[in-house]
């Protein structure tokens, strides 16, 4: 097992509603709040959307930003990063980008390098339900946004739905372009409807167990890309998933955008329970400045 420090990543919204978890922040002033107290609980990384995905690149970096100025005002080492933009073309996804690399020294950004059919699941537990679509990032959007990362020295967030995102990370390392800073996240399917919380299972993904983590880490063998498990509607402490990735040197995102079960319980709670995890483990927790450090992302501004 790696005594390395362990980074947590803090997804404290996405689409979670308070309808399902009365704890999830949504408001400006309820992310900041929550924000710091994921930081204060261990993670390294805080990872938010905001409440107008359908906004101009301005208004989604003005309201970002709106979020995030309390907490680097109090954490000015804290990592945070946006969302991906909603709608067509390259604009509209990662407009907004730029803007908060000037407003608020974003160090990291996004590469969803892959599509993926995204929903819950209707009445009869087929998948589907009110919300149905495919997540799509083709080629040209991938390499627009490996672009940005570059351009503006940011660390990739990688997110992983399925082995074929891996494949194309691959890709991308063997041509010595994939950019400093990278973090693979392996997303596995929980038991749980991730939009609803009810019972019912993830759309897609790899289940969260042993052997499909092992056949994610035989793709990546060789590689050094640090990687972090995530488990996308279910516990990622529950499945086992936390305590399998800190085993085998990796780390652990974590927070109610993933998170589906029988508890409601707040972001800290959940990061104080991989840190606890961790720690009983034998490995330190890594704090902002660390986590760059082992990330490689550029310093501060």
């Amino acid at each position: 097992m790696s005594d390395s420090p362990v980074l947590i990543e803090a997804a404290i919204n996405g689409v979670t509603q308070k309808t399902r978890n009365p704890h999830v922040p949504i408001e400006p002033a309820e992310i900041a709040a929550d924000a710091l107290a994921c930081l204060e609980a261990g993670a390294a990384i805080v990872h938010n959307h905001v409440d107008i995905p359908l906004g101009a690149p301005a208004e989604i970096a003005a309201r970002q930003a709106d979020g995030w100025r309390p907490v680097l005002a109090k954490r000015p080492d804290a990592l945070l990063y946006p969302t991906i933009g909603v709608g067509e073309g390259p604009d509209a996804r990662f407009g907004h980008i730029p803007l908060l690399v000037d407003s608020t020294d974003l160090r990291i950004s996004i590469l969803d390098p892959g599509s993926v059919n995204l929903g819950g699941v209707d009445a009869d537990g087929i998948p589907g339900g009110a919300l149905d679509f495919v997540y799509a990032n083709d080629f040209a959007l991938i390499r627009h946004a490996v672009e940005i990362c570059e351009r503006h020295r940011l660390g990739p967030s990688i997110a992983c739905f399925e082995p074929g995102f891996v494949r194309t990370v691959l890709a991308y390392h063997r041509a010595g372009r994939l950019p400093a800073g990278a973090f693979v996240k392996l997303y596995f399917g929980g038991d749980f409807d991730y939009l609803g919380g009810q019972a019912g299972g993830a759309s897609f993904g790899l289940p969260a167990t042993a052997r499909a983590l092992d056949a994610y880490l035989e793709m990546l063998e060789g590689t050094d890309l640090p990687w972090a498990v995530a488990v996308v509607g279910g516990d990622v402490v529950a499945t086992g998933m936390a305590e399998r990735a800190l085993e085998r040197g990796g780390h652990v995102r974590v927070g109610l955008e993933d998170y589906a079960g029988p508890r409601t319980p707040t972001n800290a709670e959940l990061v104080a329970e991989v840190a606890a995890l961790a720690r009983r483990l034998g490995r330190d927790v890594a704090a902002p400045d660390t986590a760059a450090t082992l990330l490689g992302l550029r310093p501060a501004q």
